[in-house]
């Protein structure tokens, strides 16, 4: 990776992962991709090119390639999962349409695409412990149906056409520096805001619902990670498992609750991501990343706890 496009860098992963690549790999030119409306601000606007990229808009994104020569295109743009059922059709067509401009543009100019799935991309038929990294999915959700036609897709253009496409699951994932927007495990974001503030915590999700969560600087390792590993490695592409915690609810506030001891919290559940939430695995078997191209990630929940408590009260208080 040299030349770097970032397709929704003003985003809860594009905006970090943005800076992580431009401080993080020597020479390299990383330009901010954004839609209208959420243009890149401060440090993000200063330190490098952006550009308005808009997935549905193929021409754009083509001349944004040729413009900076780019080599690599990280495609994060997309609905998460509660806004996606709410918006479907919107859903389909940024997630869909917008991946196989990607996709086009990548077969014609030799560009490598990271564009990440999840754990939505499961459903309830999966093995919801140790979720293997080969299993059935059979999403129920809009966005799960979007991350395993990803998926597809992007095995498809690597098989047929070549293109080097590469991807990971994430699981849910926790931020002190972006909010999250719209997704079924963004309470796990969200209670800690509420502790440092000293505020009433009303989950969302029901207790003894767990789902595997990560810490965001684990996440940003692994989006760098896979795009560097060698390729005859690799057996699996489009998607690794990932994966460092699972818990539920429960389990977060007792984390928190050893730095914050007076947090509150009480459950008013949503319906919606609910039923996303239950659809979803406890825990993925993440064996073939770490074997593949060295997985590992960094922090469990005390270690995510205590840092996220720390940098939230700089930041709030």
């Amino acid at each position: 990776m040299k030349n770097i496009l970032v397709i929704g860098s003003t985003g809860q992963i594009g905006s970090e992962l943005t800076m992580k690549l431009r401080t993080g790999i020597p020479g390299s030119l990383v330009v901010a991709g954004y839609i209208p409306g959420a243009e890149p601000k401060g440090v993000l606007l200063e330190s490098g090119p952006a550009e308005v990229a808009d997935v549905c808009n193929a021409k754009q994104l083509a001349a944004i390639v040729d413009k900076y020569d780019i080599d690599t295109i990280y495609n994060l743009a997309a609905l998460l999962s509660a806004v996606a059922e709410r918006l479907p059709l919107k859903a389909w067509d940024i997630q869909m349409n917008g991946l196989l401009n990607i996709l086009e543009i990548a077969r014609e100019k030799n560009v490598a695409v990271f564009t990440p799935s999840s754990i939505g991309s499961f459903g309830e038929s999966t093995p919801k412990v140790g979720t293997p990294q080969d299993t059935i999915q059979r999403p129920s959700s809009m966005y799960g149906v979007t991350k395993v036609a990803t998926e597809l897709l992007s095995d498809y253009y690597h098989f047929k056409y070549g293109v080097d496409t590469r991807s990971v699951r994430f699981p849910g994932l926790i931020s002190y520096t972006t909010l999250p927007g719209g997704g079924t495990t963004d309470y796990a974001v969200e209670i800690y805001y509420a502790a440092v503030k000293g505020e009433e915590f009303v989950c969302p999700i029901a207790a003894g619902t767990y789902m595997d969560m990560m810490y965001m600087p684990d996440a940003l390792d692994a989006a760098v990670a896979i795009m560097q590993a060698d390729p005859s490695k690799l057996v699996h592409r489009n998607s690794f498992n990932i994966a460092s915690m699972s818990f539920d609810p429960e389990g977060v506030a007792a984390a928190i609750r050893k730095y914050i001891p007076d947090l509150k919290m009480r459950y008013e559940v949503d319906p919606v991501r609910q039923h996303i939430a239950d659809s979803w695995p406890d825990s993925m078997d993440d064996s073939c990343a770490r074997a593949e191209w060295g997985w590992a990630p960094k922090y469990g929940l005390d270690e995510m706890t205590r840092d996220m408590i720390e940098n939230l009260k700089k930041k709030l208080l």
